[in-house]
């Protein structure tokens, strides 16, 4: 893949497996938020396709929920949170159209999930990162996908929403969804993902994490020398 005449990415073959966590890590500049953007279409690519049930993906794009970074979205766009968390409705109930009973229920049930029901009148340029992070999560549940796509949901979170995000990640990949994160922590990647996609503008391991998490993996994509500790005595 080129971006600006320039190879961000090459050499990407992998599956993403549903009912698994997976996360897609690697060091700064790796392509990891690159390769989740072209899997959906929202960067050119120069060859490759990403394929759903024997299907491109692009086409199935109303089977995806997509949160993208923080950075990349308009906080003073005047919106409530309960604004944000109805627009999750809007593929199942079409543009300038009433928002149906149903509707409304599930987005109220996706606020409730991410603890933010008290909140649901606040302008979103209003919260705090966490609790923005939080509402866009409810906007994704309440899309009910069966693809999740997380463009770096930790990051510049507090701890108690990271755990909030995860436990949520884990529910839905248990329930058969399949659910793909870019995540930059190392060491919670260690703990918190079923399955990883290891880049360094290409890719350098993909499998489980026991699979991928070993040291000369780890040594090809952010070099140096790596030592793993463990907690036994």
């Amino acid at each position: 893949m080129q971006y600006r005449f320039v190879e961000a990415l090459k050499d990407i073959t992998c599956q993403i497996q549903p009912g698994r966590l997976t996360g897609i890590i690697g060091p700064n500049g790796a392509g990891k938020s690159t390769l989740m953007k072209a899997m959906l279409g929202l960067v050119q690519t120069s060859c490759g396709t990403a394929m759903y049930k024997g299907k491109p993906l692009i086409d199935q794009l109303d089977r995806i929920a997509y949160v993208p970074q923080r950075s990349q979205i308009d906080w003073t766009y005047p919106a409530t949170v309960w604004d944000v968390v109805l627009m999750g409705r809007i593929r199942k109930t079409g543009w300038f159209r009433r928002f149906s009973t149903v509707s409304r229920r599930i987005a109220a049930q996706s606020l409730a999930r991410v603890g933010m029901s008290d909140f649901r009148d606040r302008p979103i340029g209003q919260l705090s990162g966490g609790q923005q992070q939080r509402v866009f999560l409810a906007k994704a549940l309440a899309e009910e996908a069966d693809i999740f796509c997380f463009d770096e949901p930790m990051a510049g979170i507090d701890k108690k929403t990271e755990a909030i995000i995860f436990e949520i990640l884990h529910e839905l990949a248990d329930s058969g969804k399949t659910v793909l994160v870019v995540h930059h922590d190392l060491g919670e990647a260690i703990t918190n993902f079923d399955d990883l996609i290891l880049l360094n503008r290409e890719l350098i391991a993909s499998g489980s994490r026991p699979q991928v998490m070993q040291a000369n993996n780890i040594q090809r994509a952010y070099g140096g020398q790596v030592v793993f500790f463990s907690d036994a005595a």
